[in-house]
């Protein structure tokens, strides 16, 4: 009879995501994850081929939560922002990861879905990917910046980004005739 399996592929990616956001990548190694999920380290390679594939597993587990998160928001521009900020924030080794090349491109890609779908929504199908881009490149940096600390100038950083939103999602929206006045004929 064979021996039963003491541990899962979910529970090895669920062990190896804790380490990751605890101590970061350099955390994440064959004999801690193993600790964690309590199996000797080479019981892991029955179900993972070595490090670098266990922290895709993590980055893709990452980018699905990153959108789930996406989908479940409004599906408005800055809704969809803030909920990226949110991820980060809440996640930042994780989202630092899903930068790598570790990730795999499907899966990035299906967390572009809801930018996307509400970019054309706000731009058209035309400039829906120039959009997306423009919104992600921005959020990635603000994000990134405030996860290094790298804002030392003070201020309000949760009033800063609301300001990058409301200015990046305005010029992007069409224009609308101000409340109280007419247009001239």
């Amino acid at each position: 009879m064979p021996t039963p399996e003491r541990t899962s592929l979910g529970e090895i990616v669920d062990a190896a995501g804790r380490l990751l956001e605890s101590g970061g990548v350099a955390a994440v190694t064959m004999q801690a994850v193993a600790q964690a999920v309590g199996v000797k380290a080479p019981s892991l390679y029955k179900r993972v081929r070595d490090r670098e594939t266990l922290l895709g597993l993590v980055g893709g587990a990452a980018a699905a939560d990153l959108t789930r998160r996406l989908g479940e928001a409004s599906g408005r521009l800055a809704d969809l922002l803030l909920a990226f900020r949110r991820f980060g924030r809440e996640r930042p080794e994780s989202f630092r990861l899903l930068f790598t090349t570790l990730v795999d491109a499907e899966q990035l890609a299906a967390t572009s879905a809801p930018v996307l779908r509400a970019t054309a929504a706000a731009v058209g199908p035309d400039h829906a990917l120039d959009a997306a881009r423009l919104l992600t490149a921005w959020a990635t940096g603000f994000v990134t910046m405030e996860l290094a600390g790298a804002f030392r100038l003070g201020g309000d950083l949760d009033d800063a980004y609301a300001y990058g939103i409301a200015h990046l999602v305005g010029s992007l929206l069409p224009e609308r005739e101000p409340e109280g006045r007419s247009v001239p004929t």
